[in-house]
C-alpha cells in the first residue's frame, strides 16, 4: 500500500433504489472486468498499470442510511489522509454524499464535477435525505461546495425549481454535441483548483452502458467521457479523488462492466 500511487476502495452499498437494482455488487463486477484490460493505454501508450494500484478490502455498510454515510465517510477519510488519489467504486450514487464529505474535510477548497443523467437535487427521496437522488443537494446545502453538473437529462419539478432559484447552469445533454468539446473547457474552468469527480454511469448513453439502474437515452459517449477526463487532467487542476457508481450487471453480457473499467483506466492515465 505504501508504494502505491492509487487506492481503490469498493463500497458495496445499495439502499432504496429508484428503479433497477444490482449496484451493490457493481464494484466486484468492475474489478473482475479490469483484470481483462490490456495494460497499455491506446491513446497515450502509457503503461497504466505501472502507476501502482492498491485495492482495499470492500466495505459493506449498514443498510441504515444515516449510519451508512458515517461508515463510508470514515473509511474514505482514512484513504484520503494518505494524500494518494483514491477511486471509490459504488454501489449506488448515495456513497458520494459520504466520500465527497470526506474530501471536503481534507480539502476545504474542493469542488465537485458530476457526470450524471440526473440532477440528484431532491432534498429527500424514498424516505431519506441520504438517497442517491439527493447527492448533489447534500453537496450544495450541507457541504456548501461549488459544483458543476454535466450530461443532465432527467429531473423532477422540485429539482427544476431548485436550479432556477439558485441560478444554476447545468450542462444539459441536449446542449452537448458530439463533435463540439468546448463545453468541457467551460465546465472545467468553472471548478476550483481542487476537484472531486463523481461519475454516475447513467451519465453515459445506455447504448454505451446499459447496465445501470436508471438508464436514460441521450447521454454522453465513451469517447466524450474519455476526452473530458483528458481535458480535466491537462487543465492543471488537482483531482483529489473520484468515484464510479451505479453499475448493475446484466446477465450474459460484459459490456457495461468492461466499459466502466475502461473509464477507471482512463482516470488513472489522465488524472494521476
Amino acid at each position: 500500500m505504501n508504494a502505491a500511487a492509487v487506492l481503490v476502495l469498493p463500497v458495496c452499498y445499495e439502499v432504496a433504489p429508484a428503479y433497477g437494482i444490482g449496484s451493490r455488487e457493481g464494484p466486484f463486477h468492475l474489478l473482475t472486468a479490469s483484470a481483462e484490460l490490456e495494460d497499455v493505454d491506446e491513446q497515450t501508450l502509457l503503461h497504466w498499470g505501472q502507476v501502482g494500484i492498491h485495492t482495499l478490502p470492500a466495505i459493506m455498510p449498514t443498510p441504515r442510511p444515516g449510519s451508512a454515510m458515517e461508515e463510508i465517510r470514515a473509511a474514505a477519510a482514512q484513504c484520503l489522509e494518505t494524500g494518494k488519489f483514491t477511486l471509490f467504486l459504488g454501489g449506488d450514487h448515495a456513497i458520494t454524499i459520504a466520500t465527497a464529505k470526506a474530501a471536503a474535510e481534507k480539502y476545504p477548497d474542493v469542488g465537485v464535477l458530476q457526470i450524471d443523467a440526473h440532477l440528484d437535487l431532491r432534498d429527500s427521496y424514498n424516505g431519506s435525505r441520504f438517497n442517491h437522488a439527493c447527492v448533489m443537494r447534500r453537496v450544495a446545502d450541507d457541504l456548501h461546495l461549488p459544483f458543476v453538473q454535466a450530461g443532465i437529462r432527467s429531473f423532477s419539478a422540485e429539482e427544476a425549481g431548485y436550479v432556477k432559484n439558485k441560478d444554476l447552469t447545468p450542462f444539459f445533454a441536449h446542449e452537448i454535441h458530439e463533435q463540439d468539446h468546448s463545453w468541457m473547457d467551460r465546465a472545467i474552468s468553472a471548478l476550483p483548483d481542487k476537484v472531486y469527480l463523481t461519475v454516475d454511469l447513467d451519465g453515459l448513453d445506455p447504448s454505451v452502458i446499459p447496465g445501470t439502474g436508471t438508464p436514460e437515452p441521450g447521454g454522453l459517449s465513451y469517447r466524450q467521457m474519455a476526452e473530458l477526463l483528458r481535458r480535466l487532467g491537462a487543465s492543471g487542476k488537482k483531482v483529489v479523488a473520484a468515484d464510479i457508481t451505479e453499475l448493475a450487471k446484466i446477465p450474459n453480457t460484459q459490456v457495461s462492466e468492461f466499459t466502466a473499467a475502461r473509464i477507471a483506466q482512463k482516470m488513472l492515465v489522465y488524472l494521476v
